[in-house]
């Protein structure tokens, strides 16, 4: 084994180092001192003098030999020019060699043997030849550069001090190359055939795997790898046959059947593993070169394809058993899931899943959930049919990390949310999520959100959820019998729609929207009266005696009034019967906290703007100036006329309040003279104004002497006229016509006022005859025996009280403003421009105006501008309007 590799190593030609130009006749010795292949045992073929690089030697000795090679070669060209002839090879080495052309001969480039004579090897040391060989026998060459061949012999060179001459050791390769047997392949084979068989009847192989492993190396070594491979091919095709023959004849239940396949599949793979191990060989180089030739593992996959899964009564047992195991899968039924995978398995790595098995497992999963979701809608309720959907779509997303490949995924849950949803949304939306709402159901309603979501329905429960909303609240707001609660019900239901929206709809800002424009119909479906019942409402939470609520909760319930404000469209109507109410607060000192007014005032400003508060401000501001002038009344020598009296007195700018009408009452005389008294001096501190007392606002503490003792009864200004004419009547009774005659009180305000006093909760006064409503015919007296267990009595809390006179005088301003409103609005656009028609003015004028308007009202108001000559119709187009200048 070493000559191959030294004859190799020396025949490979090097680019870097050129032959010595004296070693001559040596051309002759190359072409014969190359070697064969050899037929042996060798694991590698011999490397080819063609090569393009340079071998080393593996062997250390060989290693050394080429290196002394290398000094010997460099020091004889600087050594050559001096010499002054030339050596000649000897000619009795050539004829020796050829006259044994059978014996061994160790032929050897020249150069290796000049690099171990360089090591120091003297003419008289044993030269390597044949044994019995002389000296002589050795051909020592030199060279020249010039002249004949001759046989003289060797002469001493005396170019270099000691240096003995450069010998040459010729060796040759075997001249006959050895030959392989006849029968060569055929035994060869019939090794590895035997092998192969036992593995296919699963009985022990009599040789070792390394033993085949080298037979078959041998073999493709020698240029048998395609014979090899036909002859494999055809004996796994044989046993496959066997198998074939073996599944067909098994008539037993289906169960059975699937696991003999399986079990067959599974011997199948073992084999071809262990095959492939001992051939592995083949598989790495006559494969891979070869185009057009399947590994031996495909070779094994695709005769199991061909052969077994190919034939129909195979395929069709298969497919239908998988199929059934699957249905009493999802029946509930113990199955085993090796053997789906199994099987599977092999039909995805014959590449038959896509083919053979998808398609019609998606149709088959269609018709199961097709004659399921139909049994399930119309017997199970809808939140039992929507976790039943969910259960279903876990499932079967459950199979893909048991037996079922990925690629299924998408067409399998398309198939099953197309037909357990996406078939049945609308007739369960229609039937269920009314009442699931009204449940308020907040999981089921996730679990609806998150399942239409998947089959992109979204768009239909929003719409199902506006129609529930606008229904709900347009049942709330139209029930004139819920308007004392209507803004506390509106706020729970606006309080759980949220929750629905948020926890349920992951705050989506398609259901935000549908929220928003679902409050902002239902919400004016009552033109004003929802603006009013907020202002009223924001009256009673902020009023003083309100004591449900902590300052936090106050200041919470104000923000959730404030949502409800932004979807009213009339927010003028909200203003003047916020305004009115404010004002009572503030001058009847009824109001809760001024930080929660200036707060809500504040929230008012951030909502509609500085103009919308302009006048609301200014009330606060006359409130802070009236406590100034007070003081500066208190310290002013005035103050000492109004006797023991302790008054005070609200300065009231009149653009900042609402509208009072005035009413006539006959004042007391001290309490008329200490109105005198503070009008003179706050019109010496103001000159130019004129003071208007408003009798409806004032309030008195009055002081009541009873049997049980005194009490401090806090009363308005016309309620501490009528009690105090029993100071004057003593014991006896005053009718009604008297005490009418006595103060000059409007009728309807004398009455609120003796009700209040002898039918209400603290009955100060006496009727006769007794009852609840107050007649012309009534007599009233003192009540000297009542009781009460506080010793101050708030008895004038019907001046917080509305009148229904106070409410249409209100709405009647309101109309007013409105139409000032309108008219502004109509003369700005016709001066904008000058010609308008008909239609286009009406759809400008619906744009620009914050409240409901009716057409009708519209049409009044542009006569009353036609009237007074703003604008004028077109004399040839009536349905055009001009602005006149």
């Amino acid at each position: 084994m070493s000559f191959n590799r030294l004859s190799s190593s020396e025949a490979s030609p090097s680019k870097k180092r050129k032959p010595a130009s004296n070693a001559q006749g040596s051309s002759s010795s190359h072409s014969s001192a190359l070697p064969h292949s050899s037929s042996s045992s060798s694991s590698s073929p011999s490397t080819s003098s063609a090569l393009p690089f340079r071998v080393l030697p593996a062997n250390p000795l060989e290693n050394s030999f080429a290196r002394a090679r290398e000094i010997a070669d460099t020091k004889r060209r600087r050594s050559a020019p001096k010499d002054s002839h030339s050596h000649s090879h000897s000619q009795s080495h050539s004829s020796h060699a050829s006259s044994h052309p059978s014996d061994m001969s160790i032929d050897s480039h020249p150069n290796y043997f000049s690099a171990a004579a360089g090591l120091g090897a003297s003419s008289t040391r044993p030269a390597l030849g044949r044994p019995g060989s002389r000296a002589s026998d050795v051909g020592l060459s030199g060279s020249s550069t010039s002249g004949p061949k001759s046989s003289a012999p060797p002469v001493r060179r005396t170019g270099v001090q000691g240096k003995q001459p450069v010998k040459k050791l010729v060796i040759k390769n075997f001249t006959v190359t050895p030959q392989l047997p006849a029968n060569y392949e055929e035994e060869t084979w019939k090794v590895l055939q035997q092998a192969v068989r036992a593995i296919h009847n699963s009985k022990p192989v009599a040789s070792s795997l390394e033993e085949l492993y080298k037979t078959c190396e041998n073999l493709c070594h020698q240029k048998y790898g395609e014979s090899l491979y036909k002859k494999l091919s055809a004996e796994c095709e044989r046993h496959v046959k066997d198998v074939l023959q073996t599944l067909l004849e098994n008539n037993g239940a289906q169960d059975d059947f699937l696991e003999a396949v399986h079990t067959a599949w599974t011997k199948h793979c073992r084999q071809l593993i262990m095959i492939r191990s001992i051939f592995l060989y083949l598989d790495r180089t006559y494969v891979i070169q070869t185009l057009g030739v399947s590994s031996i593992w495909e070779l094994g996959l695709e005769l199991w394809r061909r052969l077994i899964m190919q034939q129909d009564v195979i395929r069709t047992k298969v497919l239908d058993g998988v199929l059934e195991l699957i249905d009493r899968d999802r029946s509930g039924e113990a199955i085993s899931y090796p053997l789906v995978t199994s099987l599977l398995r092999m039909l995805s790595d014959i590449h038959m899943y896509s083919s053979a098995f998808e398609t019609p497992f998606i149709q088959h999963s269609r018709t199961f959930y097709h004659v399921e979701a139909e049994q399930c809608v119309h017997s199970l309720t809808v939140p039992e049919y929507l976790r039943h959907a969910q259960r279903r779509l876990t499932e079967e997303t459950g199979r893909f990390e048991g037996y079922l490949e990925k690629s299924t995924r998408r067409s399998l849950v398309v198939t099953v949310e197309g037909e357990l949803l996406e078939r049945w949304s609308d007739y369960i939306l229609q039937n269920g999520f009314e009442g699931v709402m009204a449940d308020h159901d907040l999981p089921v309603l996730k679990l609806w959100y998150d399942l239409l979501a998947r089959i992109g329905h979204l768009d239909k429960l929003s719409a199902n959820f506006a129609l529930y909303v606008k229904k709900t609240g347009k049942g709330l707001v139209s029930d004139p019998s819920r308007d004392e609660s209507l803004v506390e019900e509106l706020l729970r239901f606006k309080l759980r729609m949220d929750e629905v929206v948020n926890t349920c709809f992951q705050n989506s800002e398609l259901f935000l929207n549908v929220l928003k424009e679902c409050f902002e119909i239902f919400v004016n479906t009552r033109q004003n009266k929802p603006a009013e019942l907020v202002a009223k409402y924001l009256d009673a939470r902020l009023r003083s005696g309100n004591k449900e609520q902590s300052v936090d909760e106050l200041e919470t319930t104000l923000d959730r009034v404030l949502i409800l404000f932004r979807y009213i469209q009339g927010k003028d109507v909200f203003e003047a019967f916020y305004k009115r109410d404010l004002a009572k607060r503030l001058l009847l000192g009824k109001s809760a906290s001024f930080d929660a007014e200036k707060s809500m005032l504040s929230k008012l400003k951030v909502e509609c703007g500085s103009g919308f508060t302009t006048k609301l401000e200014g009330m606060f501001k006359d409130m802070d100036i009236s406590r100034d002038v007070m003081a500066n009344f208190r310290a002013s020598k005035m103050y000492s006329k109004i006797g023991h009296l302790d008054l005070s007195v609200n300065v009231l700018t009149q653009g900042h309040w609402p509208t009072y009408a005035p009413v006539e009452a006959n004042i007391p005389q001290h309490i008329s003279q200490c109105q005198e008294v503070f009008k003179d001096f706050y019109l010496s501190k103001h000159k130019g104004r004129r003071l208007m007392w408003q009798h409806s606002l004032g309030h008195c503490v009055v002081k009541a002497i009873f049997k049980a003792g005194s009490k401090e009864l806090q009363l308005s200004l016309f309620q501490a006229i009528v009690l105090l004419l029993f100071n004057d009547s003593g014991d006896s009774a005053l009718p009604y016509k008297e005490i009418k005659q006595l103060t000059n009180i409007e009728t309807k305000e004398l009455n609120r006022t003796l009700q209040s006093l002898a039918c209400g909760k603290h009955r100060v006064l006496s009727k006769h005859p007794k009852s609840k409503d107050v007649s012309e015919t009534d007599e009233f007296t003192f009540n000297n025996e009542f009781t009460a267990p506080l010793t101050r009595i708030k008895i004038n809390a019907i001046q917080l009280k509305e009148t229904a006179e106070e409410n249409a005088s209100t709405n009647e301003r309101i109309f007013q403003d409105r139409q000032f409103q309108v008219d502004a609005a109509i003369v700005r656009i016709m001066k904008t421009r000058k010609a308008i028609s008909h239609n286009q003015l009406f759809s400008e004028l619906f744009d620009q105006l914050k409240f409901a308007i009716k057409a009708t009202d519209l049409k009044k108001r542009i006569e009353s501008l036609i009237d007074r000559d703003y604008m004028e119709r077109d004399k040839d187009d009536q349905t055009l309007y001009r602005y006149m200048a």
